[in-house]
């Protein structure tokens, strides 16, 4: 080989390093906590494309793991048993967890005292008790938790915040409806490791209420600036009992403010996958049909049809912006979708739909 020769392959390395380096979210190593939840598909896409630097993942059942591996091309030498060993072989910065939601607070207790941040699938927690432990390991060793919804990532929702919020287009609030989910799992045919938790009311915390209903709370929480509700009233229904023998498939939550009222629909049961919100205000409303389709109305004007694709938030998936609230590019706003304080509010709701579905009646928060 030539110095010439040499001299070019060392150039063009130097290049494809610098290359990768700056498509690799700036280096941030995530740890990857559990593959039997099936939104760990996302995280690979950009594992694949370089953005997302994958250091380790923990996930007992090996053979979940080898199917993964050959799928997305990864080895097996990068995969833990348990969580302790990745944290300490593999060392990542952050941690992004893919597992039964029971299990949410077992990740929290692992990193939060090595000072690792977190970024958990929603809802935050299985129950109200477990996120005040969570909250409270955070707060004890100053790490951000977080908690990833994919409406957060839909430019639709943020155009109706600041419709509602910026421009006070539609006036003061009055309604908020949001509507999730889809024929259910079993249904659409999600994989057996992840329907085999999600339908277990200890792992997931409970049925379609929590699967889809802390999408309502989320959104709604977070229109109302951080708001509590006073009340929240629930009833929730086990319409194919035969199918999930455990956990109800069909809830409805009211959560009443002094001047405005929110409706939650989350259901196993719809005819197919949906994940919309309709906002009313005192002069006019604001739809947001799915990621980018949207209607208006305004006092004095017909109903537009428009589109989102574009808005005030600058980022379009979970990764890039863990990433950057890791590195301290990003504040965590206490408003913010994906911030525990709005999360913690979405597990009180939550809770008090469980307590008034289970007794009948009216549950009024402090």
């Amino acid at each position: 080989m030539t110095k010439n020769t040499t001299l070019l392959s060392f150039i063009l390395l130097f290049i494809a390093s610098f290359a990768y380096s700056q498509n690799n979210t700036n280096g941030v190593k995530i740890g990857v906590v559990g593959l039997n939840h099936d939104h760990v598909h996302w995280i690979f896409r950009y594992v694949k494309d370089g953005s997302v630097n994958m250091v380790g993942i923990v996930e007992p059942n090996q053979e979940l793991a080898k199917r993964f591996a050959d799928r997305y091309g990864f080895s097996l030498d990068i995969v833990y048993p348990d969580i302790e060993s990745m944290l300490d072989k593999a060392k990542p910065d952050a941690v992004t967890a893919f597992n039964p939601i029971k299990e949410h607070l077992d990740v929290v207790e692992a990193c939060a005292p090595r000072g690792i941040d977190v970024m958990v699938e929603k809802p935050l927690a299985a129950t109200l008790k477990d996120a005040r432990k969570i909250e409270a390991l955070a707060r004890e060793h100053n790490i951000h938790v977080l908690t990833n919804y994919e409406t957060t990532w839909y430019d639709s929702n943020h155009k109706v915040y600041d419709e509602v919020h910026k421009q006070a287009s539609v006036g003061e609030l009055r309604k908020v409806i949001v509507r999730d989910g889809h024929e259910g799992p079993k249904e659409i045919g999600v994989s057996e490791e992840f329907l085999s938790w999600l339908t277990d009311p200890d792992l997931n915390g409970g049925g379609a209420l929590i699967d889809f209903g802390c999408y309502g709370a989320n959104l709604m929480t977070w229109l109302m600036q951080g708001e509590k509700p006073e009340s929240v009233t629930a009833i929730l229904k086990s319409i194919k009992p035969n199918v999930y023998p455990k956990v109800e498939d069909e809830a409805t939550v009211v959560v009443n403010y002094p001047k405005m009222q929110g409706i939650i629909q989350a259901s196993w049961n719809w005819p197919f996958s949906r994940k919309d919100m309709s906002v009313y205000g005192s002069t006019g409303y604001v739809h947001a049909l799915n990621a980018n389709d949207m209607k208006i109305r305004k006092a004095g004007e017909k109903e537009q049809e428009l589109s989102a694709s574009a808005s005030t938030f600058s980022y379009e998936d979970p990764f890039s912006y863990f990433t950057d609230v890791v590195m301290g590019k990003v504040q965590v706003q206490a408003n913010d979708l994906s911030s525990l304080e709005n999360n913690m509010t979405v597990m009180e709701i939550l809770d008090a739909a469980k307590r008034s579905a289970k007794s009948g009646k009216t549950i009024y928060l402090k």
